[in-house]
């Protein structure tokens, strides 16, 4: 880890902004490498996490992992992190001024480990970081270009692997999804050297939609 990052994950170990500091273990700061050209973003941390102050180390860690080698990357390879850095009670949403509140954490992550691509998991990271209002059925699979933490980087939207566990339909879509993201990456750098290939736009599955309630 960075002299800086690790001076910041320190800053933040200390955080009281909101009022999931009183209940938790830890904060879950974020794990990886701290140079990655791939980050991701999910919601909070859940018990696992909580206990072991690391990001997916449950059971969606372990799908989001085989996911990974899916493609040939493993978790050392990539940037995991959360929306909130601190465990919501028994697992429940964020609540907007949570995620006021924990927001700039996240800013500061992206602007330290600099990624390429953002891979956000679920509707609260997608909605944050894309700056609309559109859930995650909606615009899972379609890449943007946005400004996060200063730099340019392509934003990614995923289901979240929680919500792929027991649904075989899902998963089969965050497999193709997850697919993309060598190509993703291999684009990135070409933009960054002045070539901009277009991209394809992928729809979301309207049945699935209406089948799942995700909008």
């Amino acid at each position: 880890m960075s002299a800086e990052l690790l001076a910041f994950r320190d800053a933040v170990s200390g955080c009281t902004r909101c009022r999931l500091a009183q209940g938790r273990t830890q904060v879950v700061f974020g794990a990886g490498n701290p140079s990655a050209e791939l980050m991701f973003v999910g919601e909070a941390p859940g018990f696992h996490e909580d206990k072991q102050g690391v990001p997916f180390v449950g059971h969606a860690g372990k799908l989001l992992e085989k996911l990974l080698g899916g493609i040939g990357l493993t978790r050392g390879q990539v940037y995991i992190c959360n929306v909130l850095k601190c465990r919501p009670p028994g697992n429940r949403d964020p609540l907007p001024d949570e995620i006021e509140a924990c927001e700039g954490h996240l800013w500061k992550q992206i602007e330290l480990i600099r990624p390429t691509v953002v891979a956000t998991l679920g509707n609260f990271a997608t909605k944050l970081l894309s700056g609309r209002p559109a859930g995650i059925t909606r615009v899972h699979g379609q890449e943007q270009e946005v400004d996060l933490g200063g730099n340019s980087v392509l934003l990614y939207p995923l289901y979240h692997p929680a919500a792929a566990l027991y649904t075989p339909r899902m998963l089969e879509v965050l497999e193709s999804d997850f697919r993309r993201l060598p190509e993703l990456l291999g684009r990135s750098l070409e933009r960054a050297s002045g070539s901009e290939p277009q991209a394809p736009v992928l729809e979301a599955p309207p049945e699935l939609a209406v089948q799942l309630g995700l909008f």
